[in-house]
């Protein structure tokens, strides 16, 4: 039988794994040690590696940030957990001037193999201000990379090859994943030892001929679910592309699939303005051009902050009817 385990608990065991490989490799943020972290995935970790590879931070992103960017630049390869990706906004100028250009600005003699972490989506009634999905403005920026792992498995292996790049990559998990359990081989099961998936590397996640479906994020949840009623309903095979990383971003293996459907919709949780998605569609369009059959189309959520009512936030991200009508435009 395959081992099912939830997505927290995935990413958990990489971090494990990574702290016993390399003594330089420590996991700071708020409340990640003795409250074994705010949505339990560092859970046990601080018994298992002390105060000074698992250690809790005072409640300042800007301070927090920044010491684990001058920690990095000396050769730590510090983990930081933001309780919400959306308190970003209190370290930009660490994330992104420090962290971000210190290799350009240091003629590549410094080196910041930071990992950002911590959830980035809506939906869960939180509020606009606890509710960003900030991997569009994460990757607009040269020298950084971006995450977005829908599955347990990539979880893993992409936390594990964060941990170990030499760049500041911002891993950007997600709330409602954290319980969702899927497929995670044990490490005794794999030839190389290891669950190890290289950043810049997109996934079919299902096979199709008729139309694309790009996403990234719990986004490909959404599409996997599109899919299925596309073709038990509607009897259109749909193919469903993860991006997984988001810079690097794989795009041969995006042209590849729209090539072969000759129709794509893009599809993600950003606001549809500057969104992942646009970027997604222009490249298409630019080198896809005649092989398409239909205009390049997106889903995105609406293009407001989040609401902060339940039943109106959920119709406010992309689910899975949504793609399932702008599927019929084009097919």
């Amino acid at each position: 039988m395959p081992r099912l385990i939830e997505y927290r608990q995935a990413i958990r065991e990489a971090l494990d794994e990574e702290l016993a490989r390399d003594p330089m490799v420590v996991l700071m943020g708020e409340e990640v040690a003795q409250y074994n972290g705010a949505y339990k995935v560092t859970q046990g970790l601080w018994e298992k590696w002390g105060d000074k590879r698992v250690v809790d931070t005072p409640i300042s992103e800007a301070g927090f940030i920044g010491m684990g960017v001058g920690a990095s630049m000396l050769g730590i390869r510090p983990v930081m957990e933001l309780m919400f990706w959306s308190f970003y906004t209190v370290a930009w100028d660490q994330i992104i001037n420090n962290a971000g250009m210190v290799r350009y600005m240091s003629g590549g003699l410094i080196n910041c193999p930071i990992v950002v972490r911590g959830p980035a989506n809506g939906g869960t009634g939180v509020g606009a201000t606890h509710s960003h999905t900030p991997e569009n403005i994460m990757a607009s920026f040269p020298g950084m990379k971006c995450v977005c792992p829908a599955t347990a498995r990539d979880a893993k292996g992409l936390m594990k090859a964060a941990i170990r790049d030499n760049d500041p990559v911002m891993f950007m998990e997600n709330t409602l994943l954290y319980g969702e359990k899927g497929e995670v081989p044990d490490n005794s099961e794999l030839p190389e030892g290891e669950l190890f998936i290289p950043l810049g590397v997109a996934e079919v996640k299902r096979e199709g001929t008729d139309l694309s479906l790009i996403a990234h994020g719990r986004a490909v949840l959404t599409c996997l679910k599109a899919a299925e009623i596309l073709e038990e309903e509607h009897g259109i095979s749909v193919e469903v592309v993860d991006l997984r990383t988001i810079r690097p971003l794989d795009e041969e293996t995006i042209f590849e699939s729209v090539r072969k459907t000759h129709k794509a919709i893009c599809v993600d949780e950003n606001k549809p303005f500057c969104g992942v998605s646009a970027q997604i569609a222009s490249s298409i369009q630019l080198h896809c051009f005649d092989d398409l059959d239909a205009p390049v189309l997106r889903v995105s959520a609406l293009d407001s902050p989040a609401f902060y009512s339940p039943p109106i936030e959920k119709l406010q991200l992309p689910y899975p009817d949504v793609i399932v009508a702008k599927a019929l435009s084009i097919c």
